[in-house]
């Protein structure tokens, strides 16, 4: 039997691990699993940023407020006014001081306001991911021992396939193995395909002289565009 014809077996047992490995990747048990796995270590990083965010605002907060408490201080000293009108001051220097400090004062307590806000959403945005990461931690266990369990029977198909491969590969030349496995890491499949009109049936690129005179020598030949393995049927 010559190699190709060989690949051509080899990869017909293949497809079926590759079925095999595609329904366990697109399985609820597994998307269960893989999801909480995730959210769970992404979730401290995640939780320690918002909590350093929460600490950030709180203490804008802080300071925002004692700002606040010195623009109002500064405005009780105008208190006795009409004093100091009695007592021959100008009236108008005074007001224009008081209206500045007054919307100075008005800026800060909107700002405050605003960061009032942001703090509270950053809290209850903390308070959220808190309880649903131990909701999700609850999960876990059961999505972990459903995954396991599900993973038992597809490993014991797997296993099945697997030997089979083994047997095939071993008439096989290595360096083509080789090269096989390397394909197949790259997603690429079906890994051999057949010529059509002197062309590859996968992307249709036309084989090159030496390529031609390799295939009708019954070699190993990869089409120069997609790099899979081509036979003349």
């Amino acid at each position: 039997m010559a190699q190709i014809e060989k690949l051509l077996k080899y990869q017909e047992e293949d497809s079926k691990l590759l079925q095999i490995e595609r329904e366990a990747a697109n399985s609820e048990e597994w998307k269960n699993y893989s999801q909480a796995k995730s959210f769970l270590t992404k979730a401290p990083d995640k939780l320690d940023a918002m909590d350093a965010r929460a600490r950030e605002l709180q203490s804008l907060l802080t300071r925002l407020t004692e700002k606040y408490e010195e623009i109002a201080e500064t405005i009780r000293d105008f208190e006795h006014i009409d004093e100091l009108v009695e007592g021959g001051a100008d009236i108008s220097f005074y007001k224009k001081n008081v209206s500045q400090i007054s919307d100075r004062l008005k800026s800060v307590r909107s700002e405050i306001n605003a960061l009032v806000k942001s703090v509270k959403e950053a809290d209850e945005e903390y308070q959220a991911l808190k309880k649903k990461t131990i909701t999700v931690q609850k999960q876990y266990v059961d999505y972990q021992a459903a995954y396991q369990e599900y993973k038992k029977t597809k490993l014991a198909e797997m296993d099945e396939v697997k030997a089979e491969l083994k047997k095939l590969s071993a008439d096989i030349s290595s360096e083509v193995m080789k090269r096989y496995e390397m394909k197949r890491s790259e997603r690429i499949f079906p890994i051999i395909c057949a010529v059509k009109n002197d062309r590859c049936s996968k992307c249709g690129m036309e084989l090159s002289i030496i390529g031609k005179e390799k295939i009708s020598g019954g070699e190993v030949t990869e089409c120069e565009n997609c790099h899979r393995f081509l036979y003349k049927e």
